[in-house]
C-alpha cells in the first residue's frame, strides 16, 4: 500500500512539474505577442562605428524620427 502512495505521490507530483513547465511557456508566448517595446534612442542602419563599439540594428522597427525624440518618449513614460 505504501509503495502504490509513494508512485502516486511521485507522478503527480511530475505532473504538476509539467503543469508548471507548460504554463511558464505559455505566459512568456503570451507576453512575446502582445507587448510592443518601446522606441529607444540607437545607431541607425549604416551608421555604426564598430571600432568605437558602436553596432547599429539589423532593421529598425522604429520610424526614423528627429534626433532625440524616442529618448523623450521614453521620459515622458509613454
Amino acid at each position: 500500500m505504501t509503495r502504490l502512495l509513494t508512485r502516486k505521490a511521485v507522478w503527480l507530483l511530475v505532473g504538476m512539474g509539467l503543469l508548471v513547465v507548460v504554463g511558464a511557456n505559455a505566459h512568456l508566448l503570451h507576453v512575446a505577442l502582445t507587448s510592443q517595446p518601446q522606441c529607444v534612442a540607437h545607431v541607425r542602419p549604416g551608421q555604426g562605428a564598430p571600432e568605437r563599439g558602436l553596432f547599429s540594428a539589423a532593421q529598425s522597427s522604429c520610424a526614423p524620427d528627429a534626433p532625440g525624440q524616442a529618448r523623450r518618449q521614453t521620459e515622458r513614460g509613454s
